[in-house]
């Protein structure tokens, strides 16, 4: 597996260290940072696969990191980690753009399986930067979660490009919504199965420019995703 770079921002100095170390010893490279306040500068020095970034930071906090990250590059993932436990924080956390919430305390083990699994997602990174997909009259560049049509683009968003892969390598077969969800959000509860209908429509949207792409509603059981020709 290629070597990926991890952009880390955590302020507690003891589980700082021991989280790098892990991390390090797993192949990993870190850059890491203590200051909120000087992460998006560090992100942009290293340009890093993924991000993964603590919520209470000094003088800004990791939402507000996250949301500086994501004006600079909103594909790259990002991870938070918190010792609160409110609803509302887990869903500010996603509606920023985050990919995974991990709650301290939490095992080396969990954090390095969520960002492999992540990271295994994105597929090997010499080969991801090649990919593109034809998708009738369309060419979808994974790499730059761009979708091409004639001479228009549309950007699409992380999660948005990785249900029109796991659409496409599925094709002409019916999908359950509940393998959907839990590949791409980890569960299927109902707030995530609300944003699959969301990200379903504006899919749909997208393709609209070609009416022998289709994804079809299975009622009751999922998607099949059509390509006429």
């Amino acid at each position: 597996m290629l070597k990926a770079k991890i952009l880390y921002v955590e302020d507690e100095g003891f589980l700082g260290k021991i989280v790098k170390e892990s991390l390090e010893s797993r192949g990993y490279e870190i850059f890491m940072e203590a200051d909120g306040a000087k992460a998006a500068t560090l992100f942009n020095a290293c340009t890093p696969d993924i991000c993964v970034l603590d919520v209470m930071l000094p003088n800004k906090d990791g939402f507000a990191v996250a949301q500086e990250i994501r004006k600079i590059n909103d594909k790259v993932p990002i991870v938070f980690l918190t010792a609160r436990s409110q609803t509302e924080d887990l869903l500010k956390g996603y509606k920023i753009g985050g990919n995974d919430y991990i709650r301290k305390p939490f095992s080396m083990e969990e954090l390095i399986v969520r960002i492999e699994y992540i990271l295994s997602r994105e597929g090997n990174i010499a080969d991801h930067k090649k990919e593109a997909l034809v998708i009738g009259k369309y060419i979808f560049n994974t790499a730059r979660q761009v979708l091409s049509v004639n001479a228009a683009e549309q950007k699409l968003s992380f999660r948005e490009a990785e249900l029109l892969k796991v659409l496409y390598h599925n094709r002409d077969k019916i999908i359950d919504r509940r393998d959907i969800l839990n590949l791409l959000w980890g569960n299927d509860n109902f707030f995530n199965s609300r944003n699959l209908d969301v990200y379903i429509t504006k899919l749909r949207s997208y393709l609209k420019a070609d009416p022998s792409v289709e994804i079809l509603t299975i009622k009751g059981i999922g998607y099949r995703f059509l390509i006429d020709g």
